[in-house]
C-alpha cells in the first residue's frame, strides 16, 4: 500500500484519518507543527515536526517518504477568531495550501484529499443543504477553506490534479477504541462543552440563543461521528487512485439534533444534570445546518454507520472520562 501525507495529522480528525488509513493498509506521514496538535495522537506511522509554510521542508518529506497521495487536514478552525484576525487565517489555511500544492507539483503528487467544511455555504437558503447550494460564506475561515476548493480546481484543469473536497458538518464523537479523542485549546465545540459541563470540569453550558424558528427554539446541528469522517477520507482516497472523478461532497447525516436535544441526550449517558445558562444569539449562526449527503453514499460507498446521537455522545463520554482522570493522575504525579 501507500505512504500518505497527513497534513495535521495530530489533531481531533487528522489522527483519527490516521488511523483508519493504517487499518486499510496505507503508511501515513504526519506532518504538523503541534500548534493545536497533539504529539500523542501520532501512532500509526512516521512524524515530522513542520509547517506548511515551509515549502523546502514540504518538499522534502514528499520525496523522503515517497507519498504517494496527500490528505489535508491542517487548518486554524476557530469562526470567532477568524472575524478577529482574518489575516491569520487566510495566511494559514489559504497560503499555506498554496505552498502545498506547489510541492506536490514539484514531486509529482497527483491526488489530494481536502478538509473542507459546510461553512463555505454560509447561511443556507434550502434545509438540507446539497453540494449545488450556493457557496457564500459569512466568515473568513469559511472564505479560506472555498479558496481553497477553487484553487484545486484550477490545479486540476493546468496540473492534472485529482482531488476530493469533503465538506463535512460537525465532527463529534471520539474513536471506540479510546485511544484519540477531541482535546481543544480552547474548546468551542458544543458536545465537549457539555459533557465537561456535565463532569463537574467547567461550571455551566451555554445556550446561544433560545428563539430560533426550530422545534425548541435552539439552534439544530447535523452531527456526524469522527470515524465516520475517516471512513470517508479512505473511501475518497481509494476512489482517486483507481482513477475517480474529482469530487466535493458533503458529509453528514442528513439528521439535525437541536442544542437542547444534545444536553438532554448528555445527561442520559453521563446520568447526571447538566447546568445551563441561556444566552443571546451569536451574530452568524444559523439557526439550522443539515446536510443532504447522498452524492457520498452513491460515490463513496459510504454512510454514517457511527453516527447516531447516542452512540457519539457515549464515544466523547467515556473518552473525556479517561482523559480527565489521566490528566489528574499525572498532576498527582508532579
Amino acid at each position: 500500500m501507500d505512504n500518505v501525507l497527513v497534513t495535521g495529522g495530530a489533531g481531533y480528525i487528522g489522527s483519527h484519518a490516521c488511523k483508519e488509513l493504517a487499518r486499510a493498509g496505507h503508511v501515513p506521514v504526519t506532518i504538523d507543527n503541534l500548534v493545536y496538535g497533539h504529539r500523542s495522537a501520532v501512532r500509526w506511522g512516521p512524524f515530522v515536526r513542520g509547517d506548511l509554510a515551509d515549502g523546502p521542508l514540504v518538499r522534502r518529506v514528499l520525496r523522503e517518504h515517497r507519498i504517494k497521495a496527500v490528505m489535508h487536514f491542517a487548518a486554524y478552525a476557530y469562526v470567532g477568531e477568524s472575524m478577529q484576525e482574518p489575516g491569520k487565517y487566510f495566511e494559514n489555511n489559504f497560503c499555506n495550501s498554496v505552498t502545498l500544492l506547489e510541492a506536490m507539483r514539484a514531486e509529482g503528487v497527483e491526488i489530494l484529499v481536502f478538509s473542507s467544511t459546510c461553512a463555505t455555504y454560509g447561511n443556507p437558503r434550502t434545509v438540507p443543504i446539497r453540494e449545488d447550494h450556493p457557496q457564500q460564506p459569512v466568515n473568513p475561515y469559511g472564505e479560506s477553506k472555498l479558496f481553497v476548493e477553487r484553487m484545486l480546481e484550477r490545479f486540476g484543469a493546468a496540473h492534472g490534479l485529482r482531488y476530493a473536497a469533503l465538506r463535512y458538518f460537525n465532527a463529534a464523537g471520539a474513536d471506540a477504541d479510546g485511544e484519540l479523542g477531541e482535546d481543544h485549546d480552547p474548546e468551542t465545540h458544543l458536545i465537549p462543552l457539555v459533557i465537561e459541563a456535565a463532569q463537574g470540569r467547567r461550571p455551566h453550558v451555554s445556550i446561544f440563543g433560545t428563539d430560533y424558528p426550530t422545534r425548541d427554539g435552539t439552534a439544530v446541528r447535523d452531527y456526524v461521528h469522527v470515524t465516520d469522517l475517516a471512513r470517508a477520507h479512505v473511501s475518497a482516497l481509494r476512489r482517486l487512485q483507481i482513477g475517480g472523478e474529482c469530487m466535493r461532497l458533503n458529509l453528514g447525516t442528513g439528521q439535525g439534533h437541536s442544542v437542547r436535544e444534545v444536553i438532554r441526550m448528555v445527561e442520559d449517558v453521563g446520568g447526571r444534570m447538566v447546568p445551563v445558562k441561556e444566552a443571546p444569539r451569536r451574530p452568524g449562526d444559523p439557526p439550522e445546518l443539515v446536510a443532504a449527503s447522498s452524492q457520498a453514499g452513491d460515490m463513496l460507498d459510504w454512510s454514517p454507520r457511527h453516527s447516531d446521537l447516542r452512540n457519539i455522545i457515549e464515544t466523547a463520554w467515556r473518552w473525556h472520562a479517561r482523559h480527565d482522570a489521566c490528566e489528574r493522575s499525572a498532576a498527582a504525579a508532579d
